[in-house]
Parts: C-alpha cells; sequence; structure tokens
C-alpha cells in the first residue's frame, strides 16, 4: 500500500482549516447525495449511504445539511443532479493518477482537471490509460481499544493484534495489518465483502472506525527529483481541492527527506 499510504500521509499532514472544511463539507454532501439516490433513504438499509454519514459526521458535517443532502439524493428537494465519472492521467515523471469525481457538469469538470495536469507538468489521458493499475478495495479501520466492548462480562478479551487477526479471518478478509501512522488496524476486503465482513466485526463488538471503498495501485513510481515532486504534490493537492473530486489515487512515492524539503 506504499503509494496509497504516501498520498494519504501528505493529505493528512497538509490539512488546512476553514478552506479545506468548505471543500470537505461539499465532498461528503455529495456522497450523500449519491448513495441515497442509488440505494435509498434508509441508512440501515443503504450501506454506502450509512458509510457516507458516519464519515460526514467525523468531518463535523451538520446534521440538518445531512438531512438535506438525504433529501436530495431520494428525489424530495430540488438540487444538483450529479452523475460520478472517472478521469486518468499522468503527473510529472509519468506518476499515475486517478480521479473519482461526482458532477453536474462534465464540461466544467473536465476542462478544469485538464488545466491543472497540464499546469503541474503531467497531462490528462484516456479512459483506461492508468486505470488498471488502481485496485479497488474495501478498507476497514479500526482504533486500538484495550477491550472489545459490546462482548459479555464473561468474553470480554484483551483487543490485540492477533485476537483481531483471528476474528476478522472468519470473515474471508484479505489481510489485517497495523497502521502506526493513524495508531489504528485495518482490514482489507474485497469491495463486494466490504458491507459483510464491516456486520460481522460489529457483531463480535468491535467498534468500527470507518469503513470505505478505496482504490491502492499495484505499483508504485518513485520521484527522486524534488522540482518534480514539488509538480506531483502540487497537482494532487490542487485536484484534491476541487469541489467535484471526491477521491484522488496515486503511485506517487518519494523519500521523506525530498517531502521535508518541499515548500507547498
Amino acid at each position: 500500500m506504499s503509494g496509497h499510504s504516501k498520498w494519504a500521509n501528505i493529505k493528512h499532514k497538509k490539512a488546512k482549516a476553514d478552506a479545506v472544511r468548505g471543500v470537505s463539507f461539499a465532498k461528503f454532501s455529495r456522497e450523500i447525495i449519491i448513495a441515497a439516490k442509488i440505494g435509498g433513504p434508509d441508512i440501515n438499509g443503504n450501506f454506502r449511504l450509512r458509510t457516507a454519514v458516519e464519515k460526514a459526521k467525523a468531518g463535523g458535517l451538520p446534521n440538518d445539511t445531512i438531512k438535506r443532502a438525504i433529501d436530495k439524493g431520494a428525489g424530495n428537494a430540488q438540487g444538483e443532479n450529479f452523475e460520478e465519472i472517472t478521469y486518468e492521467g499522468y503527473g510529472a515523471g509519468g506518476v499515475a493518477v486517478f480521479i473519482e469525481a461526482a458532477t453536474d457538469n462534465r464540461n466544467r469538470t473536465a476542462g478544469d482537471i485538464r488545466s491543472y495536469f497540464t499546469k503541474f507538468g503531467g497531462n490528462l489521458g484516456e479512459t483506461g490509460c492508468v486505470g488498471w493499475i488502481f485496485e479497488p478495495y474495501g478498507i476497514i479501520t479500526i482504533d486500538k481499544p484495550q477491550e472489545v466492548s459490546k462482548r459479555s462480562k464473561e468474553e470480554i478479551k484483551t483487543f490485540d493484534f492477533d485476537k483481531l487477526f483471528e476474528d476478522a479471518m472468519e470473515f474471508d478478509v484479505m489481510d489485517v495489518f497495523e497502521d502506526e501512522e493513524e495508531d489504528s488496524y485495518k482490514i482489507k476486503t474485497s469491495t463486494s465483502n466490504l458491507e459483510s465482513v464491516t456486520k460481522g466485526l460489529e457483531s463480535l463488538g468491535y467498534t468500527i472506525k470507518s469503513a470505505q471503498a478505496t482504490r491502492i495501485p499495484s505499483n508504485s513510481c518513485e520521484i527522486t527529483d524534488a522540482n518534480i515532486a514539488k509538480k506531483v504534490v502540487l497537482l494532487l493537492e490542487k485536484l484534491d481541492e476541487h469541489d467535484d473530486v471526491q477521491n484522488v489515487y496515486s503511485n506517487f512515492e518519494t523519500s521523506d527527506e525530498i517531502m521535508t524539503s518541499l515548500d507547498v
């Protein structure tokens, strides 16, 4: 997960306060609208909507805004008609970039994204040019509590990695690993198995911090030139800040020394 983790860490370390919050709120609302449109407004019966709402709440989106987004998606209120679309391209140095967007104006979104690639030394490509690199998976995150709280008193056990690994494997997961950056454990699943694994672990008493579909690059592109690395980071940040862009994935890799030296 090197490329995935590198970009995730960049975003985590470079989070900007109020300006980014406004963008994040727009992204949260769009995901809720689309999830409700596709699967209906019932959070208990629509797993994608449930995870979208949980993520939005964790990000500080007000409850009334969440309700309005659900109503819009369910067709109970007037609003923009968003559609999901993906874009693919290469950043400076040949770094692969895959973008998931939700837009009500394809021409506007494509024009903006193309201009970002051009500005930072890359190029927007055709559908399929890099998509094969980014394999879809589910990632479940669990913080490191001391106990599994919902078991009966007789069954409460120390919550350690070995126990989680044993329990998770009962649900046919692909991998369980530790994320030291987030002080948490991660469970990797197929996208089709994400919902059943999440519910299965919850039934055992685990508190799920997040459960989401993501994409993980099958290879990485190591950038050793600081100037090129700066262009890549600026491109990824610019894309991530766009209202229409929901997720940005890249196989970008560089050293910690170069990242520290970048003034971006």
